[in-house]
């Protein structure tokens, strides 16, 4: 059963940029309600793409360089990445069928 794993600044390289498979990351917060509502749905789509997509998430709060690295202005902003670079992004929280399309856009 897959899950959502919380990483940091030191571990984004090795869990992101150096990921064979796609990783969605989602930049979140503790405070932001859009990033509970999208949470659950987050968690059901890692299991249905367990094996093929790798699922990460970032507390802004918590790393802000990361947050700066990649522009992140609004939350949450959930990327795809792909071969250690930025596919795609989308802003907000989404519904459950746009946010696997989303994501089978990178395989």
């Amino acid at each position: 059963m897959s899950e959502v794993k919380e990483i940091g600044e030191s571990e984004f390289k090795a869990e992101v940029l150096d990921s064979e498979k796609p990783v969605l990351v989602d930049f979140w917060a503790p405070w932001c309600a859009p990033c509970h509502m999208v949470a659950p749905v987050i968690e059901e789509l890692s299991r249905e793409f367990e094996g093929k997509v790798k699922f990460v998430k970032v507390n802004v709060d918590e790393n802000p360089k990361l947050a700066s690295n990649y522009g992140i202005s609004a939350i949450p902003s959930i990327f795809i990445f792909k071969d250690g670079k930025p596919f795609k992004q989308i802003v907000g929280a989404r519904p459950k069928s746009e946010l696997k399309r989303f994501i089978e856009e990178a395989l």
